[in-house]
């Protein structure tokens, strides 16, 4: 079932030369226009209940205006919004909050706009100051928080009570990790219990990881949706120069493609401005044979080959796991381990290997690729590929163990007085 409905929205703000000016126009007389800027056009989608639709795009792109239209703090000037049921928002850091109140206070706050009566509030409030765990700043005003102690309290506050929908935006990038796992994990939850989301974040893993679908908005429209480890495709390729190739496969096909035909030139896979690209890859184990499937603990090397088009005063390959949602297990480049090469010559051919023990869990994975002017692809996006080479990792010798990585733990079972003794002796 539907419970939110958006067609055509457009929002549109308008400068007057003059407060005049505006007044007359709340009268219909027409005036003439300084500035007119458009910064919707013609939004339309649907959100199911239990369904995760995560909206990225750059800043400026209307994300935030948007939610705000669709939460109902900002009026669209075109369009219409139709949503079921309770909605709940957490946009602007501390929206509704007063500094001067205490977060207890605000709670109640808070929670009275929602359309709670304190009765409810009452009956959550251990509940919602349990979640928010900020201690004895809880009875302080909000004044003395940081914006990490406020977000831990609104977040506790709009989803106290489970809602319909529940808008997010950018809520996972404030605070300590513990808390960021802390509020993934509610949200996870909500939705597994019906609640629909609306997730606007810049984390690709967070999108990756909660969202069944995504939308890519551009200059106030929809450029994409669907998959999203597809629409992030999409977007990344957007932040940088694009090939100038003729080959305008899609991301799903493209990957499919370069699994099938790895020793040839990948230039028309994935994105970039092809100064310098990937033209052949390699994943052997650790007696350099070619292998798709790795074993826990063991010794394995992905080979790159790279061409360089034109000269480059810095070139930096990165290499990075995806797990089999297209989550980063693990990544890095050589401007981090300080391998970064400098004035490389135009027309030259080179082969670089990265060795790694294989610490992974048993499941699928594949490789992510970048070639770039600097420490990320944002300082020259050469060539950028999200997922190639697949192969699938087993565990033939080491004891079952949960999780995403293989660490190896010596348990030992002690006395007290070993204990004791053991701290006595390294003190």
């Amino acid at each position: 079932m539907n419970v939110l409905s958006v067609s055509g929205i457009g929002k549109t703000y308008v400068r007057y030369r003059n407060e005049f000016q505006r007044v007359l126009s709340w009268f219909g007389v027409s005036v003439p226009l300084a500035h007119e800027a458009e910064i919707l056009k013609d939004i339309s989608f649907e959100l199911r209940a239990g369904e995760a639709l995560g909206i990225i795009g750059a800043n400026g792109a209307g994300k935030s205006t948007l939610l705000k239209i669709i939460f109902g703090t900002l009026k669209q000037s075109a369009g219409v919004v139709i949503t079921r049921g309770r909605i709940a928002a957490i946009l602007e850091l501390g929206m509704g909050f007063s500094p001067e109140l205490t977060g207890e206070q605000n709670v109640y706050r808070g929670a009275g706009l929602l359309g709670f009566a304190k009765t409810e509030i009452d009956a959550k409030l251990g509940e919602i100051e349990a979640f928010a765990d900020i201690g004895a700043y809880f009875r302080q005003p909000m004044r003395t928080y940081s914006t990490g102690m406020q977000m831990r309290v609104a977040f506790a506050v709009a989803t106290a009570w489970a809602p319909t929908i529940l808008v997010v935006d950018e809520a996972l990038a404030v605070g300590d990790v513990l808390f960021q796992q802390k509020c993934a994990n509610q949200i996870k939850a909500l939705k597994e219990s019906g609640t629909a989301l609306l997730f606007v974040s810049h984390d690709k893993e967070a999108i990756l990881s909660i969202c069944d679908r995504a939308i890519l908005l551009q200059n106030g429209t929809i450029a994409a949706e669907g998959e999203p480890a597809d629409v992030l495709d999409l977007y990344n390729a957007s932040l940088a120069p694009q090939t100038t190739s003729d080959d305008h496969r899609g991301p799903i096909e493209a990957r499919e493609i370069a699994i099938k035909n790895c020793s040839d030139d990948l230039s028309g896979i994935g994105h970039g401005s092809m100064a310098a690209k990937l033209i052949g890859y390699k994943l052997v184990d650790a007696n350099s044979n070619s292998a798709e499937i790795l074993t826990v603990g063991e010794w394995a090397s992905f080979i790159a080959k790279i061409r360089v088009e034109e000269p480059l005063e810095k070139l930096v390959f990165g290499l990075g796991v995806r797990d089999r949602l297209g989550n980063m297990i693990f990544g890095t480049n050589t401007h981090h381990t300080q391998q970064t090469l400098s004035q490389v010559s135009g027309g030259s051919e080179f082969f670089i290997r990265t060795t790694f023990e294989v610490k992974l869990a048993p499941g699928d994975y594949s490789f992510h690729v970048a070639l770039a002017g600097g420490e990320t692809h944002l300082e020259g996006n050469y060539h950028w590929i999200d997922s190639i080479q697949p192969f699938t990792v087993v565990n033939h010798s080491k004891p079952l163990f949960v999780g995403y990585v293989w660490n190896e733990m010596r348990f030992e079972w002690m006395t007290a007085d070993q204990v004791l003794r053991d701290i006595h002796e390294h003190n």
